[in-house]
């Protein structure tokens, strides 16, 4: 069978009106159900991993650099925060500071000996994306991914008691190091955000298995990619076209006539034209579609005018 799964934004995150007629017919008649929400969960719902955990900087590390097997790896990506009356708040990090090798190059050898001395090696195989390597056995606390903390307060979301107080301290000395590094001064003058903080999240070591049902994957995000290339899929840029046993990732879509006309309205032209067999729309808000061609008899079935006509909670069958 010829199967397609997009995934996609929250419906919020779309914006736009009402539906085409065509899409709105297509929706009221399709199989509708609820999952959980979250960007994590939409992710474990393509890939399973084996053991059950979520590792993703020795994931990214392993597509960044193919050496991640044998450790404990932590993502201790370049973020740049500033001080407000509560304590202080994330307002970028990773791909958002537009670093380059020549930024790498400059900051980090300030920031080596104090996880040297930690007995943590720091290094940046890609600008955006910098890993702290340990020991295999090594414990860690439970630590926020970045997006998550992305907007607010950075002291709310580190990671708390003794398990924690290492992180704390390290992240503290860290940002000393970087608020006063020359280099920043630099990158301001130039107009660019300075990198005054890290964030350490994704920590764990890699999985034995990573399966997935594709056969192709689509698009440009790096754990989509890393997961992908764990599981022995071939992953592809994402351009919104269907193909057999395909995921496609349209969560960067934030047009609701775009993901019609470009992505949607084609994939229903194939269900037509039997070219495809199902169609799943998954929504990171949990909402999920299953497209079929014989459903187009299902006459009784009213259009859905909007996307948010429907709550994951109020799901009919």
């Amino acid at each position: 069978m010829a199967l397609a799964t997009l995934l996609l934004p929250a419906r919020t995150r779309l914006v736009g009106q009402a539906l085409p007629p065509d899409v709105a017919r297509a929706l009221g008649r399709a199989d509708r159900g609820a999952a959980e929400a979250g960007e994590l969960a939409q992710l474990r719902r393509q890939f399973q991993l084996v053991p059950d955990h979520w590792p993703v900087a020795a994931l990214t590390r392993q597509f960044d650099a193919g050496d991640a097997a044998g450790y404990t790896w932590l993502r201790a990506d370049p973020a740049r925060v500033s001080p407000d009356m509560s304590g202080a708040r994330m307002l970028a990090h990773g791909d958002a500071l537009a670093l380059a090798e020549e930024d790498t190059a400059r900051l980090l050898p300030a920031l080596k000996p104090l996880f040297g001395d930690a007995g943590l090696l720091l290094d940046a195989p890609q600008p955006s994306r910098w890993y702290l390597r340990l020991p295999r056995e090594a414990q860690l606390p439970e630590f926020a991914p970045a997006d998550e903390v992305l907007g607010d307060d950075l002291f709310a979301h580190l990671p708390q008691g003794d398990a924690g107080r290492r992180w704390r301290a390290l992240l503290s000395e860290a940002q000393i190091l970087l608020h006063n590094h020359p280099w920043n001064a630099q990158r301001v003058a130039q107009g660019k955000p300075p990198v005054n903080s890290l964030w350490f999240w994704g920590g764990g070591v890699l999985p034995d298995f990573v399966r997935t049902g594709f056969r192709q994957v689509k698009g440009n995000d790096v754990l989509l990619r890393a997961l992908a290339q764990a599981a022995g899929v071939d992953a592809g840029h994402a351009n919104g076209e269907g193909g057999v046993d395909a995921l496609i990732d349209l969560r960067h879509l934030r047009n609701l006539d775009r993901f019609c006309h470009d992505a949607l309205q084609p994939l229903l032209a194939a269900l037509a034209k039997r070219e495809l067999d199902a169609l799943t729309l998954d929504f990171e808000d949990g909402m999920q579609f299953v497209l079929r061609r014989e459903q187009r008899w299902r006459f009784w079935r009213r259009p859905m005018p909007r996307l948010d006509t429907l709550r994951p909670d109020h799901v009919q069958a």
